[in-house]
C-alpha cells in the first residue's frame, strides 16, 4: 500500500467511524443477532430517532451497513403497512495497515518500562492513571450524574466503546463483558498493569456518574475469551 492509498483509506475510515457515537452504533449493529431499527438505536443511545437514522444512513452510504425490510426471523406474508426498515452489517472489513508504526509494540515496551521503573507500585500507578483518564473521558462526553446504577453502567459501556473497546453491560449481574480490548496481546502479557489500567478507567467513569460500585477486572486467560469487570 503506497502513501496516497494509505492516506485515502485512513481518511475514509476516520470520516465514517471517527465519530464516537457512530462507531458505537456500528459495533452495536455488528454484534446484534438480528438487524436493528433506528428506533432501537435511538433508545439504546438516548438520541433522537432522526439522529440515529442519520448515523445509520451514513454507515449505509459508506458501505458498512445495508438495509433490510425484515428481520431474518420474520416470514413474509400478507399484511398492510409499510415494512419496517432494518439495518445490518455488510461484509466490508475495517482494516488499515500502518507501515512502520507499531502501536502494539509501543504498548508492550511502555508496559516493560513501567515494570522496571516502579516494580513494586506499577499496578497502583496504572490504576491511578486509568482513573484520571476515566474522569477525563466522562467530562469529554458529558456523562450524566445521579441517573441510577443501571443507567450509569450502561453509559460507561457506551463510553468505552467509543475509545475502542467492544463490550456489553449486564446490569443484573453487575458486570461489563469485554469482547475486544484495544491493548491486544499486551493485556495478556502484562495483565497486572493493563487490567489495572482498565479497572481505573471504569472506576473513574463510575465516580464521575456518581454511581456506587468498585470495579474489579478479571482478565481472560486466552485472547478469544471475554474479560469480565465485576462491579
Amino acid at each position: 500500500m503506497d502513501a496516497v492509498q494509505l492516506n485515502q483509506e485512513i481518511g475514509d475510515l476516520a470520516a465514517t467511524l471517527g465519530d464516537a457515537t457512530r462507531r458505537g452504533i456500528y459495533i452495536t449493529v455488528r454484534e446484534s443477532v438480528e438487524p436493528v431499527t433506528a428506533g432501537q438505536i435511538s433508545d439504546l443511545f438516548d438520541i433522537h430517532t432522526n439522529v440515529a437514522r442519520h448515523h445509520l444512513d451514513r454507515l449505509v452510504d459508506d458501505g458498512y451497513l445495508q438495509v433490510s425490510r425484515r428481520r431474518r426471523s420474520e416470514r413474509r406474508g400478507p399484511g398492510a403497512g409499510r415494512p419496517a426498515k432494518y439495518y445490518e452489517t455488510t461484509a466490508k472489513e475495517i482494516s488499515v495497515q500502518f507501515p512502520a508504526r507499531r502501536y502494539d509494540l509501543l504498548a508492550e515496551l511502555l508496559a516493560r518500562v513501567v515494570e522496571r521503573v516502579a516494580p513494586d507500585s506499577a499496578a497502583e500507578i496504572a490504576e491511578q492513571v486509568g482513573r484520571e483518564y476515566g474522569r477525563e473521558l466522562a467530562a469529554e462526553v458529558g456523562l450524566a450524574r445521579d441517573e441510577g446504577f443501571d443507567t450509569a453502567v450502561t453509559a460507561v459501556a457506551k463510553v468505552l466503546m467509543g475509545v475502542g473497546f467492544e463490550n456489553e453491560a449486564n446490569t443484573e449481574e453487575r458486570v461489563i463483558l469485554t469482547r475486544f480490548c484495544p491493548f491486544g496481546e499486551t493485556a495478556s502479557k502484562h495483565p497486572e498493569i493493563v487490567c489495572k489500567l482498565d479497572q481505573g478507567i471504569v472506576a473513574g467513569l463510575l465516580e464521575s456518574a456518581n454511581a456506587l460500585g468498585v470495579p474489579v477486572v478479571n482478565p481472560h486467560a486466552h485472547l478469544e475469551e471475554d474479560c469480565v469487570t465485576e462491579i
